[in-house]
């Protein structure tokens, strides 16, 4: 599905989980997810237990389509990358960071085939390379290049979904492909890929539950009670990733070689909404801003809602 199927269909399916009641008038929360990621560290962890309210889950590929249905209320909140969720703001998303975690860089990596004569960075130069539009991706790739002493004109960047990049990889039609998560475990594991270059070291390593204004004002109480289960069951997921992995292989259908591998490669610490998230996206919006890739004078600070800082403790 692309882009703009997936956002028709999200609106549709929450237009009528709005109206949807439990038995007991319990009030629903939509919540997103990518690549079952969020629903499966919930379950692993047994921190949904006792819920007093109704989850209704949507899937997604990737950041930017979810960012897009919690904007236009499709879903209430959902998890990404700070980069991917800075570009949708930017762009005008009705959406502010309720809750942020940090890990390191290395889920999110720049692969090319195992026998590609490209051996570092300088060596992108004139390539062909794949990875999403505002993604972390996007980020990391701005990064490595200007790291070389390069600019993004010095390479052509081609923005494909995940789906579209890895048959793109796959088939030998790109140099190199940027991306995240497991579509790096799987090109790791399953087609041979070689990493080039990760991004430990590189990125801030911040991701946030992002919410939508509506449901901030709306949603509040349900909003806190799930910030709170979700910190939970992520410093649960940090010190148990092999548990955790074999509830995300059974909930994505990915196989439990490649969801342990995802899983140890990202491993999220809840940490509080400050300056320092500030500091960071600022920093971010502005190399998005000097690649041509952004145009906002949207304050990056505004994207914060500290409110819920209490639900991590």
């Amino acid at each position: 599905m692309n882009r703009r199927q997936l956002l028709v269909t999200g609106i549709a399916f929450a237009g009528l989980a709005a109206c949807a009641k439990t038995g007991g008038g319990q009030p629903v929360l939509k919540v997103g997810s990518q690549r079952g990621g969020t629903k499966a560290v919930l379950i692993a962890s047994g921190a949904l237990e006792g819920v007093p309210y109704k989850i209704d889950w949507s899937e997604f590929p990737a950041a930017a389509p979810l960012l897009e249905a919690v904007s236009a209320g499709a879903v209430d909140l959902g998890e990404a990358g700070d980069a991917p969720f800075l570009f949708a703001y930017a762009g005008g998303a009705k959406i502010k960071a309720v809750q942020a975690g940090r890990s390191g860089g290395s889920s999110t990596a720049i692969l090319v085939s195992k026998d590609s004569p490209i051996r570092s960075p300088a060596d992108l130069r004139g390539k062909k390379i794949a990875t999403g539009r505002g993604s972390i991706g996007h980020y990391l790739l701005l990064v490595v290049l200007e790291k070389a002493g390069l600019k993004p004109t010095d390479v052509s960047i081609v923005y494909l979904s995940p789906g579209d990049a890895k048959a793109a990889f796959t088939a030998g039609s790109i140099d190199a492909w940027v991306t995240w998560g497991s579509y790096v475990a799987l090109a790791r594991l399953h087609d041979a890929a070689r990493i080039l270059i990760d991004g430990e070291g590189l990125l801030g390593g911040f991701g946030y539950e992002a919410a939508s204004e509506k449901a901030i004002a709306e949603k509040r109480p349900q909003i806190e009670d799930f910030l709170k289960r979700l910190a939970k069951a992520r410093r649960w997921a940090a010190d148990n990733p092999d548990a955790f992995g074999k509830v995300l292989a059974k909930e994505t259908g990915l196989s439990e070689e490649v969801a342990l591998y995802t899983v140890r490669q990202y491993r999220i610490r809840p940490t509080p909404l400050g300056q320092e998230s500030v500091n960071e996206a600022k920093a971010v919006l502005d190399r998005f801003r000097s690649a041509g890739a952004v145009n906002t004078a949207r304050d990056p600070a505004a994207a914060f809602d500290a409110s819920f800082n209490g639900a991590i403790a």
